[in-house]
């Protein structure tokens, strides 16, 4: 299917219009993949950070934490970074994001307390929550109709990989102690003069300051932001247990669980690259489309402790959750003005991660009750196929993806 939406006018007030292209695209995409640099690089260290700081008081605690802290922050902070998106401007912002991300990231290099890394990384997770608004709004302004469909679901896959990459690179890093990894946030400061040099306030930010804000469509976003919370969950459920589930079955094989996680996440990569091709369709047909596959998934893991039925159903769950993202964030933006592009954008990255940051604890709950991790997922599968039936509940209007008024 060929793009049939131009790309959008987005030159600030009084000069002459500029095209987005291949430059722009990948600068946005790149600040973008800070936020899995976030959220995974130091997870392979986290055993030798416990050694380190064994002598203090809920180590055991406090080190895990170190990790989730950023995901729960950015829920908490990225409805506020909306608010400045919409109030100031996108560009100031985002570099402001990177240097500060940068400055934070690296202070574990030298940081001799817990509780002083811990801070670092509630300031990471504010730098990321800002980083993934204003690039996530100025996808959404560059472009529009099925090359805006396109781009969100490109920004969900790289995202994704990117992941994938950052874990490898941590734990390589890693065999040189647990500080090393954390030399890699010196990245954000790569991007710094990129995006000095090639992204610019989108037409409409001067007049924007010049008058008070434009009101958001609350009604509107209620149901998008409420099915993302739950998204979140579902989202992530298997990219963090999918490990102890092979475990549980027998695999005990670093590199076979290494694959096999690898496999879900090329998997999702397929589904998101499957949304940039069906945009056409309109979120009440993608939506329970999504959840039913990410349910199947569920129901197959939780049927059999056999590691191909497993396998094939954390494909089968990555390959819903690659469309669920894009579907989600798409629907949401096309309701949207640009005046109100930000804050909107905000509220479903804050309600997106802090459905990730639950999802761990969620399923913990549920496995102490249900008898199992496994049991769990099944679950997780009920709430998907709910969550199925209640998108179509919430999704009456019938535009495509692919179309919108801006």
């Amino acid at each position: 299917m060929s793009d049939t939406s131009p790309p959008t006018s987005s030159a600030p007030d009084g000069e002459r219009a500029r095209t987005p292209g291949t430059i722009q695209l990948m600068s946005l995409l790149a600040a973008s993949c800070l936020s899995a640099l976030g959220g995974v690089l130091i997870a392979p260290v986290l055993p030798q950070m416990r050694q380190a700081f064994a002598g203090v008081a809920g180590v055991d605690v406090i080190v895990p934490v170190v990790l989730t802290v950023p995901a729960l922050f950015v829920g908490l902070a990225a409805p506020f970074a909306g608010l400045v998106v919409d109030l100031v401007d996108r560009k100031r912002l985002l570099l402001v994001a990177l240097v500060v991300y940068a400055v934070a990231g690296t202070a574990p290099l030298y940081l001799a307390h817990l509780s002083t890394i811990l801070l670092s990384r509630v300031l990471i997770g504010i730098c990321e929550a800002a980083i993934m608004t204003c690039c996530t709004t100025l996808i959404g302004d560059y472009w529009s109709g099925t090359q805006r469909s396109r781009r969100f679901s490109l920004q969900s896959l790289v995202t994704a990989l990117s992941a994938t990459v950052f874990l490898a690179l941590g734990g390589l890093l890693g065999t040189s102690g647990w500080r090393t990894p954390f030399w890699l946030y010196t990245i954000a400061l790569v991007l710094v003069p990129l995006v000095t040099m090639v992204i610019w306030q989108p037409s409409g930010g001067r007049r924007a300051e010049r008058r008070r804000l434009e009101p958001l469509p609350r009604r509107q976003l209620v149901a998008p932001c409420a099915i993302t919370l739950v998204g979140g969950v579902v989202f992530y459920a298997l990219i963090v247990e999918l490990p102890f589930i092979l475990t549980e079955s027998g695999v005990s094989s670093s590199a076979a669980i290494g694959g096999l996680s690898a496999l879900m996440a090329i998997a999702t990569a397929a589904g998101s690259f499957a949304f940039a091709r069906l945009s056409h369709q309109t979120a009440r047909r993608l939506l329970p489309t999504s959840f039913g596959l990410a349910a199947l998934g569920f129901g197959l893991v939780f049927a059999t402790k056999a590691v191909p039925v497993i396998t094939a159903g954390a494909v089968v769950a990555g390959f819903g959750n690659g469309m669920l993202l894009p579907v989600l964030l798409t629907w949401t933006v096309n309701r949207l003005e640009f005046q109100q592009r930000g804050r909107g954008t905000g509220l479903w990255i804050g309600a997106m991660s802090t459905g990730g940051f639950l999802c761990p604890l969620l399923i913990t709950a549920i496995a102490a009750g249900a008898g199992g991790l496994r049991p769990a997922i099944g679950v997780l599968g009920i709430l998907a196929v709910t969550m199925a039936a209640v998108s179509v509940l919430t999704t009456r209007d019938s535009v495509p993806l692919n179309l919108t008024t801006d």
